[in-house]
């Protein structure tokens, strides 16, 4: 019996009664796909939008409230060839990695098969021909058929089911080329067979699908994104919160159980789970991760306070004004998966290339055979000469034109300690002209350090280090990890909002703000020589000290904006800092435009305004705030020591401390584009000598196939030509 399927859950409902849903569809492949499904959909009345990502491969469908139901939606998308799901992350990981596993597979089959059967062509014709007997070579044509058929129907599934979705959605793909040559090459092969013809071709039609199983597998790895991005924001938003009933007791709730209004308890050291106000209690609040401020801000009655911010000293009772949905993070949440959305709609460089290529080899084939007929050859004959002309012009060669060189340049820029997670950013990174940077935790290394340590003597260190030990203030951590990180001092009072003290052979001494250990005196010349420090003072009896903690420069920082510079780009900052700390900065930097105190809402308008300017933009960030300009901007990079929503929305990643992946890597884009180029212009040089060939009737469906075989050989070695190249310029 079959069972109604409820998908009124997956729904979301926006203003204006608009409702939406996001699918992740099998089978999106290139633009074409892209161009059927919104196509398609766009034809229903009742659907508003359908927009595709193609890099995730979801589709995000919206249609008036209570036009249809969600289960429509998807009813519709397989009417037009598409298998399509709710959202799920989880889900969406496994699939994509089933797909691999699957192509994988095929590989190995016909790998195996192509093999084979090649083997038993050699021994058939290895020898004179006029030695072979009919029943022999008959003999080896079936046995080459019997592992052809079964291998075809197996392997060539990722096309064939392609190229069936691109014709019931009206389309045309690469895969449909391929299937139709494929198909006659193997029926042609089968009749040439039984009527004990001296030729057939299982040969040519398994060793095609071989290679251009290579080039779909290559493809597919470098389409695969290595973390969901909607899922990273859980590892932020705290699942409970602890609400104040009226009489004052507290009780841990879900967040969906939170409302507007609630009064909730943040206790020290605890993750805020909301956005409100502050109703009582004064504390320390590190918003880093949010903002980009690196100084943690102090807040009192009536101060705002964000999800996904941490609580650091004292215990705060808030007033809540948004919960679960609609806080900050969801905020960046949306903004983010706008500027994927805008993003997906850029055109790779093999999808421009095919757009052109299918209908033109169709057509070529067809006034092959339709000229042949004219010129009175028998339609068989004809045939043969049109599924030669299929073969020689078979995309393989344009299918590893780019996968070949996206691999090899992906394993160069690795040993660089550089992690690529998706193919297109080659190109994209190669076409970038102005680079944007982000301040804390991009151009200064993520965790703040004591600047000043040489000038502090080394018995004030260590006292001053054994007090901080016992802070989890962030701005203590530096104090205590120059100090050698000793054990804490013991009865260590907290003072909320100014310090630590405690006792000290039989004297008080104290960490904290300059008021609070009276050292103004002391303080002056430290912020002079640091003015963008944050200054945290020390006092035992009469002796004091300051110490100067601020984010420093990641090494060759300077030596990577000139490196930029020399490769032709625009250089600018673009910040949520406050103003005095950017500015010294860029000055030091030698970057003249630069922006600070910027929301992600704000950095997006940035990016926004330099894109109307015609500008491509490497968006170089690190944190929260940082994730909207990151997938919005034509390509992105981020450091490993980046937030996990950071790291899932840039498009590169690299390691260590050090700025220089940075310009390797455009160095090695721009190589691997030029690679790129070259291994097209060279299939459409093959293709214009290889196809008259064809046309005239001088080559068979063999002869075809070993052409191909070699043109996709030469593509890969040129391909090669990355890493010796990414190797001399290091």
């Amino acid at each position: 019996m079959s069972m109604k399927q409820d998908l009124s859950v997956f729904v979301r409902h926006r203003d204006g009664d608009v409702a939406g849903m996001e699918l992740a569809v099998d089978g999106i492949r290139c633009a074409g796909c892209m161009q059927a499904i919104e196509s398609g959909l766009s034809r229903e009345a009742d659907i508003l939008s359908a927009r595709v990502n193609l890099a995730l491969k979801r589709v995000t469908v919206e249609w008036r409230e209570g036009a249809l139901r969600p289960e429509t939606v998807i009813e519709r998308l397989s009417k037009l060839g598409f298998k399509a799901y709710p959202f799920l992350p989880a889900a969406d990981r496994d699939g994509a990695s089933n797909g691999e596993k699957r192509l994988l597979r095929c590989l190995g089959v016909a790998g195996f098969a192509a093999m084979n059967i090649m083997l038993l062509s050699v021994s058939v014709w290895s020898g004179n021909n006029s030695d072979i007997s009919p029943v022999t070579r008959d003999f080896f044509h079936w046995l080459s058929a019997l592992l052809a058929l079964p291998t075809a129907a197996y392997a060539g599934r990722p096309f064939f089911e392609s190229a069936l979705r691109a014709l019931r959605a009206g389309a045309v793909n690469m895969d449909v080329p391929i299937t139709l040559g494929v198909v006659l090459a193997l029926g042609m092969s089968v009749v040439e067979t039984w009527n004990h013809a001296e030729h057939a071709y299982f040969d040519g039609a398994v060793m095609l699908l071989f290679f251009l199983l290579i080039g779909r597998y290559l493809d597919e790895l470098m389409r695969r994104r290595t973390r969901d991005l909607a899922g990273n924001l859980a590892a932020l938003k705290a699942e409970t919160a602890t609400r104040l009933s009226a009489n004052g007791e507290t009780v841990v709730v879900p967040i969906a159980a939170i409302s507007r209004g609630d009064l909730v308890l943040v206790r020290p050291g605890e993750r805020v789970s909301v956005d409100g106000m502050v109703e009582s209690g004064a504390s320390d609040i590190d918003q880093s991760l949010v903002t980009g401020e690196t100084a943690p801000i102090s807040v009192v009655s009536g101060a705002s306070v964000y999800a996904g911010t941490v609580n650091l000293s004292g215990a705060l009772t808030v007033r809540v004004a948004a919960a679960g949905g609609g806080t900050l993070l969801d905020e960046i949440d949306r903004l983010m998966a706008q500027a994927v959305e805008s993003r997906s709609r850029y055109v790779r460089l093999s999808d421009r290339a095919a757009r052109l290529y299918a209908p033109l080899v169709h057509a070529t084939a067809l006034a092959t055979f339709l000229g042949w007929i004219a010129f009175g050859l028998g339609w068989q004959q004809a045939l043969i000469i049109a599924i030669t002309v299929l073969i020689i012009t078979c995309p393989c060669a344009l299918g590893l034109a780019i996968p070949a060189v996206q691999v090899v340049a992906a394993s160069a820029l690795f040993r660089q300690k550089v992690m690529l997670k998706e193919g297109g950013a080659l190109e994209r990174l190669a076409e970038a002209d102005t680079v944007v940077f982000d301040k804390t935790g991009t151009l200064t290394l993520p965790d703040p350090a004591l600047v000043n340590a040489a000038s502090i003597a080394p018995e004030v260190l260590r006292m001053a280090g054994s007090l901080a030990a016992a802070s989890r203030h962030p701005l203590a951590r530096p104090i205590a990890l120059a100090a050698g990180n000793l054990p804490p001092i013991e009865g260590v009072r907290e003072h909320h909002g100014l310090g630590l003290s405690a006792l000290c052979d039989g004297a008080e001494m104290r960490l904290g703000s300059v008021a609070f250990c009276d050292a103004e005196a002391a303080a002056a010349p430290v912020a002079a020589a640091f003015p963008t420090a944050s200054l945290i003072a020390w006092r035992h009896g009469e002796a004091s000290a300051v110490f100067a903690v601020d984010q420093e420069l990641r090494p060759d920082a300077e030596a990577c904006v000139q490196a930029l510079a020399a490769l032709g780009l625009r250089v600018l900052i673009l910040s949520g800092d406050r103003a005095s700390a950017v500015a010294p900065m860029a000055a030091r930097l030698g970057i003249a435009d630069y922006k600070a105190d910027l929301r992600p809402d704000e950095k997006l308008s940035e990016l926004d305004r330099l894109a109307a300017q015609g500008c491509k933009v490497l968006m170089v960030g690190d944190g929260l705030n940082d994730a909207p300009a990151l997938a919005k901007a034509h390509v992105s990079i981020s450091p490993i020591s980046a937030t996990h929503l950071a790291q899932a929305s840039a498009d590169i990643v690299f390691l260590g401390d050090s700025l220089a992946p940075v310009a390797s890597s455009i160095r090695t884009a721009r190589q691997a584009r030029k690679l790129m180029l070259e291994n097209l212009w060279f299939a459409v040089l093959y293709n214009a000598i290889a196809v008259p060939v064809a046309i005239a009737g001088l080559a068979t469906p063999l002869v075809a196939a070993a052409a191909m075989s070699g043109s996709s050989l030469i593509v890969t070695l040129n391909a090669l030509r990355a890493a010796r190249r990414s190797g001399a310029s290091r």
